[in-house]
């Protein structure tokens, strides 16, 4: 609730009335759902604070608002205004797409700026456009937990009902968690329904690649046949679209197309649609108005699961006991999983041995004992004060405030992760705080790791820093 429920003066309700509620929700609601469903929503307030409009993106995302988030945003409403008010939910006028002429030589003065090392032009090649598709990339090989089952029932839906909901659908999460696998499976899956359709996956340097050959060699038109003739865009990556002006102009021009002919796109990005720099607003609202979904760290079991399967199509055995060892030890994404398995076969294959643990030890013992001279609460404690711009002194502090507390947990749940040291222990190097002080503050940021998206994304930071 917010704090003695103090109403809002009516000469303050146009401008405050909603950021107060707004503030409140951000509380209350995990950061992922929050930028996803909350964040974007414009309001308008009737003078008299009689009624409250929000304009949604879309359809979908009115109805999940009107389900899951209705109740509680009139009640705040009402709490910070003191007085009744009607909720009203409508969907928001479209932006019409801007079209441009620019002239040839500022175009691709432009274009030559945003990409200056793309070879000299040479003919372009006499075939229709590839798929570029990885066929080994299917929902059936992609391991599901957790940590990406919203993503996945997303990009199974897309790929089942094309051109219907969730469209675009923007998948995001940080590097190795298997995005681009979730893209390829959407692009295999539709393919085996339908040989015929127009698919292509690109990563958004080839489009920006793409831009630029076009216009040094003149062949725009079939820039455009290409890109708006598809069925399916599968882009990785968008981010890499920052600064770059002609291409986000391109790239919006085709998002309409596509758009217009019922075709769908599927985006990677490695933060969500209002996280994006340097992007331009109106092709922001465009990756927002769909549906979008992120995909985290795997846990310590979907790791162990990961392992054994990827053994597997190696034809190895990985027994359990050394997955759950693996997985311990390597927590930030499936492609350092994949590294260090890698690393495990190829000892045993070279040295005749089965997969054991003090196998597994002797061919990851680089890995091992970087993990062990680097970390100890010391660093720990040191590397989050300096991330958090705290002083050291803090942890060991009585001291009780959110911006010192909150960090102050999260060096004792890295502590707990990363060193062998025991809860006591633990409690001791924090100004000699009781064990349960510390059970409670491991348990804490460890659920709210599972749906906080930025806490998750700042403790990978950390991990990472942390690992070397």
């Amino acid at each position: 609730m917010i704090e003695g429920n103090t109403p809002v003066s009516p000469s303050l309700a146009a401008h405050a009335l909603w950021p107060a509620c707004v503030e409140q929700l951000a509380q209350e609601i995990p950061e992922q759902q929050f930028n996803t469903w909350i964040r974007p929503l414009n309001a308008t307030v009737a003078e008299d604070l009689s009624k409250v409009t929000l304009l949604v993106a879309n359809r979908f995302k009115l109805d999940w608002i009107r389900a899951q988030y209705a109740t509680r945003i009139t009640a705040l409403l009402e709490a910070v205004s003191g007085m009744s008010i009607a909720l009203e939910l409508a969907l928001a006028p479209r932006e019409a797409p801007v079209k441009s002429t620019p002239t040839p030589r500022s175009v691709q003065e432009e274009v030559l700026e945003e990409m200056p090392d793309v070879a000299p032009a040479e003919p372009a090649p006499a075939q229709g456009p590839k798929t570029r598709l990885n066929p080994a990339l299917t929902f059936s090989t992609l391991v599901e937990g957790s940590a990406n089952r919203m993503a996945r029932a997303a990009a199974m839906h897309v790929a089942g009902s094309l051109g219907q909901l969730y469209n675009p659908l923007f998948i995001y999460g940080g590097v190795g968690l298997g995005k681009t696998h979730l893209v390829h499976a959407i692009g295999n899956h539709l393919l085996a329904d339908r040989p015929q359709a127009k698919v292509l996956y690109i990563h958004a340097e080839q489009f920006v690649s793409d831009v630029v050959k076009a216009y040094q060699r003149k062949t725009f038109d079939e820039f455009k046949q290409r890109y708006h003739s598809l069925d399916l865009l599968l882009i990785d990556d968008v981010q890499f679209f920052a600064n770059k002006e002609r291409t986000q102009e391109e790239f919006f021009n085709a998002f309409e197309a596509l758009l217009a002919k019922k075709s769908h796109i599927v985006l990677t990005s490695d933060t969500y649609p209002k996280g994006l720099a340097d992007i331009h607003e109106r092709l922001v609202s465009r990756f927002d108005s769909g549906l979008t979904v992120a995909i985290e760290p795997p846990e310590l079991e979907m790791r162990v699961a990961i392992l054994i399967n990827k053994a597997a199509a190696e034809n190895a055995v990985m027994p359990e006991e050394v997955a759950f060892f693996v997985a311990k030890n390597v927590r930030s994404n499936v492609r350092e999983l994949e590294g260090a398995l890698r690393k495990i076969l190829a000892y045993s294959r070279f040295n005749q041995k089965d997969i054991s643990i003090q196998l597994a030890r002797e061919a990851l013992k680089d890995l091992l004992s970087i993990q062990n001279r680097q970390i100890g609460v010391e660093n720990i404690q040191k590397t989050v004060a300096d991330f958090y711009k705290i002083k050291v002194a803090d942890m060991y502090s009585k001291k009780r405030p959110a911006s010192i507390a909150r960090p102050r947990q999260i060096a004792m749940f890295l502590a707990k992760e990363l060193t062998q040291k025991s809860l006591p222990e633990i409690g001791e190097l924090f100004g000699g705080r009781d064990h349960t002080t510390v059970l409670h503050a491991v348990r804490k940021i460890a659920a709210e790791r599972q749906t906080n998206t930025e806490l998750n994304q700042q403790l990978h930071v950390l991990e990472q820093t942390l690992k070397g």
